[in-house]
C-alpha cells in the first residue's frame, strides 16, 4: 500500500473573474482633414452604440456623450486636435480600441 495517502484528482484552476468595469481613457489626436465634422461623427456615434460601455469624450474641458452627433460636433475637434476618450463598462477596453482605430483610419474618409 502507498504511504501517500488516498489519491485526490487535480483541481481546476477558477474560471477567470468578469473583466473589469474601470475606466479606460485615451487620448487620441484627429487626422482626417475636415476634422469631426457631422459625418465622421454620425459614425463616430454609429461605433460607440455597439458598446455597453458609458463613453464620454473631452477636449478643452467640455466633455460629452459619444453618442450624441451635436455633442461631437459642439467639440470643434479640427483635424490636429487631440480628444480624450473614456469608456466604462465590462467592454470598455474594446470600445476604446475601436473608436482608437476609426480615428486612426479617418472615420473611413480618403485623406
Amino acid at each position: 500500500m502507498d504511504k501517500t495517502g488516498p489519491l485526490t484528482p487535480p483541481t481546476e484552476a477558477p474560471p477567470p473573474g468578469p473583466p473589469s468595469d474601470g475606466p479606460v481613457e485615451r487620448t487620441l489626436t484627429i487626422v482626417n482633414r475636415k476634422g469631426l465634422h457631422a459625418r465622421a461623427s454620425a459614425k463616430f456615434v454609429q461605433l460607440a452604440e455597439r458598446f455597453d460601455s458609458q463613453i464620454t469624450i473631452s477636449r478643452e474641458g467640455l466633455s460629452v456623450g459619444g453618442q450624441s452627433i451635436m455633442g461631437l460636433m459642439m467639440l470643434a475637434a479640427g483635424q490636429g486636435t487631440t480628444i480624450d476618450v473614456r469608456a466604462e463598462g465590462h467592454d470598455a477596453d474594446e470600445a476604446v480600441c475601436a473608436i482608437a482605430a476609426l480615428v486612426a483610419d479617418r472615420f473611413g474618409e480618403e485623406c
